[in-house]
């Protein structure tokens, strides 16, 4: 019998799309754009990718995407959400009632460090990632200001969360995507292949 390959999905709406299938092809992974909530049924896991939140937000409710996304999250399906997309997973937004998926027990505060011009390059350590730390890029990053007891955080920068954990759900305030190390989205792949039903 064949072996299941992985198959991931990349939510097709704004943002690096482009960078993120990139990544997961280096690592040999079925790589799927969705756009429409039939998409989302082959799936091991979906990325969301950066972008601007109330936009996607917005356009996932209209395409009928977050009720797919949120009912395939229930059925084992793995979220990895960068930037805009660990906003759109949260069940929290700092002063904002927009749109949301709800999927992490977490708040965060958009914009966290300024608008795209105050965008930087950092080091974070993720120690279960190894002991080299993780090159991430901020552009109008969030950060995670509350995290409920389920959620694990992975990584700071400054003392504040941002790479962080739940289950099967993982968040990240950065940008892995537009760097060459790919160990954020193996270990997404790995969550995705091993919480497969």
């Amino acid at each position: 019998m064949e072996s299941h390959r992985t198959v991931i999905g990349v939510l097709d709406l704004q943002g690096a799309v482009r960078e993120h299938i990139a990544v997961l092809e280096r690592l040999g992974v079925d790589v799927r754009r969705v756009r429409l909530p039939q998409e989302l049924e082959e799936l091991d896991g979906l990325i969301i990718p950066g972008g601007e939140s109330t936009t996607v937000g917005k356009l996932m409710e209209r395409y009928g995407l977050d009720v797919a996304i949120q009912r395939r999250a229930g059925e084992g399906m793995a979220v990895f959400g960068t930037c805009m997309g660990m906003i759109v997973m949260a069940q929290r937004i700092e002063g904002s009632d927009q749109q949301r998926l709800g999927l992490m027990d977490i708040c965060v505060r958009r914009n966290a460090f300024g608008r795209q011009v105050d965008s930087f390059e950092a080091d974070i350590d993720i120690p279960s990632l190894g002991e080299d730390p993780v090159p991430a890029v901020f552009i109008r990053a969030p950060i995670v200001l509350d995290a409920g007891p389920d959620v694990s955080v992975l990584g700071e920068w400054d003392g504040m969360p941002v790479a962080v954990r739940q289950e099967r759900f993982l968040g990240a305030a950065f940008h892995p995507e537009l760097t060459d190390d790919t160990r954020i989205h193996n270990l997404f792949v790995q969550m995705a292949s091993e919480d497969r039903r």
